[in-house]
């Protein structure tokens, strides 16, 4: 497949709400190049480095680049107006920060080995909370003790764990699956939702997203990860306007169902997923910015939802709510 890199430039402040808007428009696999922020870790996470590159450290800052890949079909156009008429709004919104140029690139004809060659630049294994390990299958570091390791090619994917809405997302399941939970994932991207609460010991799990893409990637990660196919199931469709989907997917049967979106999608699927859990189910949802969570919140509970929780990561939020009677 050949992509199309876009590229936004900005300053340290504007990352932020650059990003936050760009996720609003459905965008994800957002990639940040900031020279600022990165000599600030080097020096303030100097204990743990045995040795920094002083070329890091005296590389004059450059712009500020925010960058994200389009497919080259019709799906991706589509995305790039979306890019487009996001960072249009934000040049028309007073946020009183300095967002800088937010000039807009595009790089044409990436193929896959390109894009997998920029993201080894950086893509480095992390952890999240107690028991979660994410790393590019390129790296052969071993998990540490106790953690579930979820292997990912970077290079085929729009959903890397780095974000804070995804892992906000890990967090709480790794609160609420169990051997016995079937989870349902809407919205999956790359499957890493779903594949982490396989690999934490859900039972089954059930993934779908708009974009047919999403199928091949996950089934991809889910088989990288050592996951067991049998269990995993993605497909692709609109739970909103597709009551067929809605069939498939199921009634009355999910203890967990986690949808890492935007909060208008949010809003929109809230109406249909309590039909989808079971009665004390769980429902996860996150690429919040704080700005909407009140209007997140109301869906909700305007569908019989209860919150249970609302987590922050910066300027992004999770909620946690339930159907009826609350777990113990």
């Amino acid at each position: 497949m050949e992509w199309t890199q876009v590229t936004v430039y900005t300053t340290t402040e504007g990352i932020e709400p650059l990003t936050a808007v760009l996720m609003e428009s459905g965008i994800n696999g957002i990639e940040v190049e900031d020279d600022k922020q990165l000599k600030q870790f080097l020096t303030e996470s100097s204990e743990y480095w045995d040795y920094v590159d002083e070329e890091l450290l005296n590389k004059e800052e450059g712009e500020t680049k925010i960058k994200v890949y389009v497919s080259q079909n019709p799906y991706g156009e589509e995305m790039f107006i979306n890019i487009k008429n996001a960072v249009e709004k934000l040049k028309n919104t007073d946020t009183g920060l300095d967002l800088g140029t937010l000039r807009i690139e595009r790089e044409e004809d990436l193929n896959d080995e390109v894009w997998l060659n920029k993201w080894k630049d950086y893509y480095k294994p992390f952890t999240i909370g107690e028991r979660i390990f994410i790393k590019p299958v390129w790296d052969d570091i071993k998990a540490p003790e106790g953690r579930v390791t979820f292997n990912i090619n970077p290079g085929h994917v729009f959903g890397t764990g780095l974000h804070q809405t995804t892992q906000l997302c890990m967090l709480e399941l790794e609160k609420y699956i169990t051997n016995t939970s079937v989870v349902a994932d809407l919205g999956c991207g790359s499957g890493i939702l779903s594949i982490v609460a396989l690999l934490l010991g859900a039972k089954s799990a059930y993934a779908v997203d708009i974009d047919a893409n999403a199928i091949k990637t996950a089934y991809e990660n889910a088989e990288l990860s050592g996951v067991d196919k049998d269990k995993y199931y993605v497909t692709s469709g609109n739970i909103v306007t597709d009551k067929g989907l809605r069939d498939d997917i199921g009634y009355n049967k999910y203890d967990v169902v986690v949808a890492n979106i935007i909060a208008d999608v949010i809003c929109a699927i809230s109406e249909y997923v309590p039909s989808h859990l079971k009665e004390g189910g769980v429902f996860i949802a996150s690429g919040i910015i704080k700005d909407r969570i009140e209007d997140v919140k109301e869906a909700l509970e305007k569908a019989g939802l209860s919150i249970l929780s609302i987590n922050t990561k910066d300027e992004w939020v999770a909620v946690t709510s339930v159907k009826g009677k609350q777990n113990a």
